[in-house]
């Protein structure tokens, strides 16, 4: 944080991108921090073996920006061999000046640097994602790939960091590929939009060589599913349930439905805190049409409300109704309802009593009830009405 205050005292308009150690994960093999003028790590004398460790491994990528490394603490003796790609610096307390002239000559290093490589075909093809190019993203590994989209981890010159970048196979010119498309597009209209702790940040979009792509936050730690598979605390439980309804809140306000909440869709920051993503089938609710077509169903059953199961109308108490499916599966430890086939657990969603609850859970059984009516108007009619409805639960006894 200091370090960031003299950044921008000589230089107001840099954009400094922060990582923290403990928490944000290290950088992936590949990632070359590109599209930062330099990269500094702050030490101090607690961490700087481990902070040393860093330094060796991004100082030995040939691409990888050059470093100022400060320590925060007096050189010592014998000071490490000398090495041109790192900029050190040792005081007590931060100089102003030494600071800003080691800045300058990383800057100045990593320009030349890149003028080198410009326009060689081993720097081209960082570019390349598949058959596509896409400038200003550097491809690191190919994660995935659907009938629509190709997924990477790649890193944004632009925004400096490791970001998911989803790939549409192509824009489309005939009409039966258009909802896809549109539901595509649609994705990121609707994240873009939002600025909300719980909500997967969006960084860019645009159309390369007749393909559009969005690039989006990268979650390194994994999901809900993941996390669910040790026991989770009944209050852990809950403290995840108010995240995810407070992005509910965000996203319900703008007018739009996720409609295929599930654990998998639900990522996990460096913190620990959730984080909303794939909205691929949302969809706006004053529109008229929908995306996916006539009485057809989208999203994972185990999770669908009743009305979303059965192609019925669906309001913002169908994914009220799916966070409460994940709210029983965590603490109890498994899905409420279970089918050989997806059109049983349709089924029990629609006509089967909730399954009960261990004695020890009954603190919880008024919420669980509620989210998981069969009838939209039992349920909680807004998450605002279920976040309330947590803060007034009764401490345990």
């Amino acid at each position: 944080m200091l370090v960031r205050k003299h950044i921008e005292i000589q230089w107001p308009d840099a954009a400094v991108v922060d990582f923290k150690l403990d928490e944000d994960a290290p950088f992936p093999p590949g990632f070359a921090a590109a599209g930062h003028d330099a990269v500094v790590i702050v030490a101090d004398p607690a961490r700087q073996e481990r902070t040393e460790k860093l330094v060796q491994d991004y100082s030995s990528r040939p691409e990888f920006a050059p470093l100022v490394y400060a320590v925060l603490g007096d050189a010592p003796s014998p000071q490490p061999a000398t090495n041109h790609r790192v900029h050190r610096l040792y005081f007590r307390k931060i100089n102003h000046l030494e600071l800003v002239m080691a800045l300058e000559r990383a800057s100045n290093e990593h320009r030349h640097q890149l003028a080198s490589q410009r326009g060689q075909r081993a720097a081209d093809k960082r570019y390349q994602f598949g058959d596509l190019t896409i400038r200003g993203h550097r491809c690191l590994s190919k994660l995935g790939a659907g009938g629509m989209c190709s997924v990477y981890l790649a890193e944004s010159e632009r925004a400096g960091r490791v970001v998911v970048l989803k790939v549409f196979s192509q824009v489309p010119d005939v009409s039966e590929r258009i909802i896809g498309f549109d539901r595509f597009l649609q994705e990121y209209e609707i994240v873009a939009g939002l600025n909300h702790a719980n909500i997967v940040r969006i960084y860019d979009l645009g159309v390369a060589d007749d393909h559009a792509y969005i690039a989006m936050e990268h979650f390194a730690y994994g999901d809900l599913r993941q996390r669910m598979k040790a026991p989770l605390s009944p209050e852990t439980a809950l403290w995840y349930v108010k995240k995810i309804a407070s992005a509910l809140e965000a996203v319900h306000a703008v007018g739009i439905l996720h409609r295929d909440l599930k654990p998998a869709n639900i990522m996990l920051r460096g913190d620990g805190s959730p984080c909303l993503i794939d909205f691929g089938l949302a969809k706006a609710q004053d529109t008229d049409t929908e995306l996916t077509g006539a009485r057809e169903i989208f999203g994972t059953p185990y999770y669908m409300s009743p009305e979303q199961g059965h192609a019925e109308a669906v309001d913002e108490r169908s994914d009220l109704y799916g966070l409460g499916v994940i709210f029983y599966e965590m603490l109890v430890g498994k899905k409420p309802y279970l089918g050989a086939s997806a059109m049983e657990v349709i089924y029990k969603h629609k006509r089967s009593a909730l399954p009960p609850i261990a004695p020890e859970l009954q603190r919880y059984e008024p919420i669980l009830q509620r989210l998981l009516a069969k009838s939209p108007a039992e349920r909680f009619q807004s998450a605002r009405a279920l976040l309330d409805a947590i803060d007034a639960l009764p401490e345990p006894a």
